[in-house]
């Protein structure tokens, strides 16, 4: 089996068997999205507590790569700080994926776990900036 075919199969599986699906019921943070393209759908649920990822999950509905990129990501981010976050891009993904060449618009659907997660992100601190107001 070459490096292609097992990063095939390792994206199979979790988009049969996806890592954190669900909502989490008492997240303090969330996001949803579309890609318009494709139809792909994202929603993810975040604890953050202090300067952290406690625990996360998404739902939705879309290609393998989109869902597969999801759990993945959401595997990755667990315990994460809320800078490691921020700085995840477009080639942390990319390499999550196995490195894959994906073309124009594959890459939005890769992409889109990572645009929805840090949505998450930023509304916590959007709205945790207008409390203290």
């Amino acid at each position: 089996m070459t490096a292609d075919e097992l990063y095939q199969e390792i994206i199979l599986d979790h988009y049969r068997h996806p890592h954190n699906y669900g909502i989490l019921e008492d997240k303090n943070a969330e996001a949803s999205d579309v890609n318009p393209l494709c139809g792909d759908a994202v929603s993810m649920t975040l604890k953050i507590n202090g300067n952290a990822v406690k625990d996360i999950r998404f739902s939705g509905a879309g290609c393998a790569i989109s869902q597969a990129a999801a759990s993945m990501l959401t595997d990755a981010v667990k315990s994460k700080t809320i800078e490691e976050v921020k700085n995840l891009s477009r080639d942390d993904v990319t390499n999550m994926l196995g490195g894959m060449q994906l073309g124009h618009v594959r890459i939005k659907c890769a992409m889109l776990p990572l645009k929805v997660l840090k949505m998450a992100v930023y509304s916590y601190y959007g709205k945790k900036f207008e409390e203290e107001l």
